[in-house]
């Protein structure tokens, strides 16, 4: 049996855009980031050689994928300058857009997950398998201590992300098997299952995000109305409720959390306009949207 649309409400209130702006854009990026490394064995046209992992843009840029860094650090391989200033470059832009920014809107995974989670919710699967989220952080730690055991950065040979992304680029279909295996493990075992309880990378970026500068706000929480949407299209629905119920104790209406991965579709998914983007100052607070059939008292009106 079908489950209802989470997006009903938001689809009739604000229309299809607004209800999906960002999810618009997340496919937008995450199509252009793999098309500046398309180009050239595509058309010879080489704009970006190498991966996501360690990659040169225009033949100047470098680029690193820091938890690629450590793990090198962790074997015991000293990298090449251009190697740290990738690097550098790459926290520091993740250090304002927020860490798992790279989870929602650059990695290739993330259409395969948002595809089982809506699967899921069309045809209600329930959860099968309860995992911890701190999971994910124990094993991001396993795989520093097997760097540094094998003298290898272990977790570059197994990658789905990498692997995804070589069958892309050069045509490996074999390769995106690990990619196929995510889909159903997120669809019939456990919810949000890889990216919100597994990966290592999701895990390395969570932990960089709990300093990012871009943050969402439930800045209009006031005007909340417990429909549940936010929490049932959220790939991480744990960070909502602090900034969300924070009302009642004055909490900041910032998500503070790391493990926010900054897809905007609780900003997408309601129908009162809750959310928006901000920034970690941003502690301001609206006033509760009145509905559009409200009537103001005469009497209130004429005490004004």
């Amino acid at each position: 049996m079908s489950a209802r649309s989470p997006y009903a409400e938001a689809y009739e209130l604000k229309g299809v855009w607004a209800s999906r702006r960002y999810f618009a854009l997340r496919r937008l990026a995450q199509a252009a980031f793999l098309l500046v490394f398309l180009t050239g064995p595509w058309f010879g046209l080489w704009i970006a050689k190498g991966s996501l992992s360690s990659s040169r843009t225009l033949d100047v840029l470098p680029l690193t994928d820091p938890f690629v860094l450590l793990q090198s650090l962790f074997a015991r391989h000293w990298p090449e300058t251009t190697a740290l200033i990738g690097a550098a470059i790459v926290l520091g832009a993740y250090l304002v857009v927020g860490g798992r920014t790279y989870c929602s809107w650059v990695c290739p995974i993330n259409p395969i997950a948002d595809l089982a989670a809506a699967v899921r919710r069309r045809f209600d699967i329930k959860q099968t398998a309860k995992l911890r989220p701190e999971f994910r952080n124990y094993f991001a730690v396993g795989v520093l201590v097997l760097s540094f055991a094998t003298g290898t950065v272990a977790w570059e040979l197994v990658n789905p992300i990498t692997a995804l992304h070589r069958a892309l680029v050069f045509g490996l279909p074999f390769a995106a098997t690990g990619a196929l295996a995510i889909f159903i493990f997120d669809l019939l075992v456990a919810k949000d299952g890889w990216c919100g309880h597994v990966c290592p990378v999701g895990a390395f970026y969570g932990a960089l995000g709990r300093a990012a500068l871009v943050r969402v706000s439930a800045g209009g929480r006031e005007s909340c109305d417990d429909c549940m949407d936010c929490f049932a299209v959220c790939p991480e629905p744990h960070v909502i409720s602090p900034a969300l119920r924070g009302g009642k104790t004055g909490a900041s209406p910032i998500i503070a959390s790391g493990d926010c991965t900054n897809c905007g579709a609780c900003v997408d998914v309601c129908p009162r306009r809750v959310f928006h983007f901000a920034h970690r100052f941003d502690l301001s607070v609206a006033p509760p949207r009145l509905p559009a059939d409200h009537v103001i008292p005469e009497s209130s009106l004429a005490k004004g």
